[in-house]
């Protein structure tokens, strides 16, 4: 039997990531603070319990918890029709007991229905909107950020786009561009340098972040016009005393249960939250380079401790996010260690140095934030998506139009919907139906697939195959298969290549091809599971 890895292991690879989504998840909570109408610590507080408490009850490996840019508006109408933040907090303690219960009614498999081919599109469209969302911190320049509102606020026009463009490109600052440029130089080529591979432990973003302070100081010693204003700088309240600090923590306003429309909001935040940290869930386990599973009825518990202790100190709602769980993954990280650091260092920087962390540009956050984007929507991966069939880039492309246009949950139902449409297409000529064995106590399995296999079938064999007990020998038949999804392919990879080797299984992989892009006569399928015993 192996031994259960301790929470704690793996410092030395952690550690930076740690400290990478840290410094990513610093502006992102105080902003969207902003966004939603609250006080600017409410932010912190929901980043610091998501990282600390979410971190901790949660099985997620990459997946980092704080506030959420999907939830702001709803939050920011929450609080202008209660007209007060007290009694919000309490709509934000119902919707974390009700993903309590959710997560005991088992609500979290329905995850496991999401296709790739949305789940690729939905990263990449938020790759997309992290970089134009940057683009005005990265040249200095109070613009909104470029969106849909901007496209659509006049009407479908080019000529609105084109005018944003200019008029960003004309009023940007040199020293916050000469920022951006130094830092995307360290980010680029700190992990590129043979030399520097002795410094692994510093992150890159660290040497980013301090080489941008060093270069703004210089720039205002020499009383020099490059230098970068206090709103281009981040923004953290400073306590001068314990009594300042309590006074930042708001606490809920209890007869708020007696409102119903408090009732109706806590409902509507529990829905989304769930809905976006089941999205981010299957998301972070691609983004794992051990394709680790993650129990997402236990998220679900972990969101709804973490949305009831956030509101109890004044904190904001909490999903599990996509920006900052990407960044933890390509930061290095291993294990929910790195979100647990930057849940730390983001309570130690709210009591000990505002002060010095109000001095890092905005410029050089955003160029941390525009690698990111790159690598969740890098070129590479998009023309990967576009060599496969129709079934698998049209929904992929239409996820990423609609989650750039419109919002995270519209843009990945439009990309579900079309999915489904294919599927259906497809699948139509013959009923569906799956059975299997108990797989507990089996040394012996053969998992055979049937002639067709669609991403309906995932959910069934990715809990058979996370069933598969450590010492077995499993066999997988697909002799009489002539299509399998992407989605199932990929699955059997990740299982036969990394759990497997990890847990002593032995695989034997039996008639699979090369190629399943041909899907024109794509049924239903059903797997038919068989095992011996151990004697």
């Amino acid at each position: 039997m192996k031994k259960a890895k301790s929470i704690f292991g793996g410092l030395k690879d952690n550690l930076p990531s740690g400290i990478v989504v840290f410094l990513v998840a610093l502006p992102l909570c105080l902003g969207i603070a902003l966004a939603s109408g609250a006080p600017p610590l409410s932010g912190i507080i929901a980043g610091i319990i998501g990282g600390i408490v979410i971190g901790y009850f949660s099985n997620s490996n990459i997946s980092v918890s704080g506030p959420a840019a999907g939830l702001a508006a709803i939050v920011l109408a929450a609080i202008t029709e209660l007209q007060a933040f007290e009694l919000f907090l309490c709509a934000g303690l119902i919707a974390g007991f009700i993903q309590l219960l959710l997560g005991f009614m088992k609500a979290g498999s329905i995850s496991n229905y999401f296709p790739n081919s949305v789940i690729e599109g939905m990263l990449a469209g938020i790759g997309i909107i992290i970089i134009l969302k940057q683009i005005p911190h990265a040249l200095g320049y109070d613009a909104r950020p470029f969106s849909s509102e901007v496209v659509f606020e006049n009407g479908y026009s080019w000529a609105s786009i084109s005018s944003y463009l200019s008029t960003l490109l004309s009023s940007m600052h040199l020293g916050a561009v000469i920022v951006t440029l130094i830092s995307l130089s360290i980010l680029i080529l700190w992990d590129k340098i043979p030399s520097l591979k002795k410094f692994k432990l510093m992150p890159g973003a660290l040497v980013a972040v301090v080489v941008g302070i060093l270069i703004n100081k210089l720039f205002k010693m020499s009383g020099n016009s490059l230098a970068i204003s206090s709103e281009h700088l981040v923004t953290l309240p400073v306590p001068e005393s314990a009594a300042d600090l309590a006074a930042l923590v708001t606490m809920p306003d209890f007869s708020g249960f007696l409102n119903p429309q408090v009732w109706i909001i806590g409902a509507t935040i529990a829905i989304v939250a769930s809905i976006e940290t089941l999205l981010c869930i299957e998301a972070s386990d691609r983004l794992d380079s051990q394709r680790r599973i993650t129990d997402t009825n236990q998220e679900l518990r972990a969101q709804g401790i973490g949305n009831i202790l956030s509101s109890m100190i004044g904190g904001l709602p909490i999903t599990s996010v996509v920006v900052r769980s990407s960044a933890n993954a390509n930061a290095g990280a291993t294990s929910k260690l790195s979100t647990i650091i930057h849940g730390v260092l983001l309570l130690i920087s709210v009591l000990s140095i505002p002060v010095l962390l109000n001095k890092i540009p905005l410029a050089t956050l955003a160029a941390v934030l525009l690698l990111v984007g790159y690598k969740l929507a890098s070129p590479e991966k998009i023309r990967h998506f576009l060599k496969k069939g129709k079934f698998q880039y049209l929904p992929f492309l239409a996820t990423i139009i609609a989650v750039v246009f419109t919002d995270l949950l519209t843009g990945v139902g439009i990309g579900l919907v079309i999915a489904v449409i294919f599927i259906l297409q497809g699948n139509m000529k013959r009923a569906y139906y799956f059975s299997r064995e108990e797989l507990e106590e089996a040394d012996e399995i053969t998992l055979k697939l049937a002639e067709e296999v669609s991403f309906l079938n995932k959910a069934a064999i990715k809990k058979t195959l996370k069933n598969v007990q450590p010492y077995s020998k499993i066999t997988i038949d697909a002799k009489g298969t002539s299509y399998i999804t992407l989605d199932v392919l990929e699955l059997i990879q990740d299982f036969a290549n990394i759990r497997a080797k990890e847990e002593n299984i032995q695989v034997q992989l039996i008639g699979f091809r090369t190629d399943y892009n041909d899907y024109e006569t794509d049924q239903h399928s059903h797997i038919t599971i068989n095992h011996r015993r151990a004697m």
